[in-house]
């Protein structure tokens, strides 16, 4: 399979619900689910070299895999949600869980896994962190990209400063140069590897515009994140502590080398309690492996179907 198929899974909210949008690489029945959640202002469409991978690698697995990629809500193809506050992690969590419900209605699901980048592994401590939630069954390998319960707050006013500013473009490589600018630390890429990742970046506004393309999300998810105060954030920090140390699923770190956002302590501290995690780090990258390059995707491949 070269593309995905996209679909739509309607979720609840205290506004009536929205829409959101999902991708789905290899067997659309495979008991097999991966699930692979993106970053902050990214789509699901991010997977794709990785989705890829692990449905070529599959091929001979019995059942084969389903590789299913959400545009967590905001983002991507799915709605933009009335209430700004609504777009925090546990809205999130919880429409992760309505996808589920809805996927194992479809086709059972018998092993689930989890691939995280950023927010994403946020968004995936919160699940796996809650034995009493929900799913069709519980998660079995967990992979955290470049994330943690200790969030350096550096890198989260780093994030802040150009959240929202989501800007319009003359052409999608316009678009691409420009969030290269924000984006250098995700490390080496040819042109062409940006150029696919950026190009579903953007969505367009009209062909008689000035500047008929502008960045897919909705620049409203900025307004919680830019509530948060250095304070809050390490009172956020217990909480996270507490769902990883109840994280039962066999997990992964991954880490940039450079990360600013991960810091090499508390991805240490990972692998020494709680689910005790494997961790393995890229040179030359910061926040956060893009999961393009083959070492990356070696490590995340094996490891999920080893």
């Amino acid at each position: 399979m070269t593309e995905p198929s996209l679909n739509y899974v309607n979720c609840p909210d205290a506004e009536g619900g929205h829409r959101m949008a999902y991708w789905q690489w290899g067997q659309s029945d495979s008991p097999h689910v991966v699930l692979c959640v993106h970053g902050l202002t990214r789509q699901g469409r991010d997977f794709d070299a990785l989705a890829q991978a692990l449905c070529a690698q599959a091929a001979q697995q019995p059942g084969g895999i389903r590789v299913v990629c959400p545009d967590v809500v905001g983002r991507g193809d799915s709605d933009w949600l009335k209430d700004p506050m609504a777009y925090q992690v546990p809205a999130y969590a919880a429409d992760m869980l309505v996808l589920l419900a809805h996927l194992h209605d479809q086709s059972p699901i018998t092993v689930l896994d989890w691939v995280g980048t950023s927010m994403g592994g946020l968004i995936g401590m919160v699940v796996c962190g809650q034995p009493g939630l929900p799913l069709p069954t519980p998660v079995r390998k967990l992979v955290l990209n470049d994330v943690g319960p200790t969030l350096q707050w550096q890198a989260i006013a780093r994030i802040g400063a150009y959240l929202g500013a989501a800007g319009h473009f003359k052409s999608v490589q316009e678009a691409a140069d420009a969030m290269w600018v924000i984006s250098e630390s995700f490390g080496p890429h040819t042109p062409a590897q940006w150029l696919a990742l950026s190009n579903p970046m953007v969505k367009p506004v009209s062909a008689a515009a000035d500047s008929p393309f502008r960045l897919h999300y909705d620049p409203a998810i900025a307004v919680p994140f830019k509530l948060a105060s250095e304070a809050s954030s390490q009172q956020d920090e217990k909480t996270l502590w507490q769902l990883y140390d109840n994280i039962m699923a066999e997990t992964l770190v991954v880490r940039g080398a450079q990360s600013d956002l991960l810091s090499p302590e508390t991805a240490q501290a990972m692998t020494q309690r709680g689910p005790r995690a494997r961790l393995v780090s890229f040179d030359g990258v910061g926040h956060a492996p893009t999961l393009i390059a083959k070492d990356q995707l070696a490590a995340v491949t094996g490891f999920l179907l080893s």
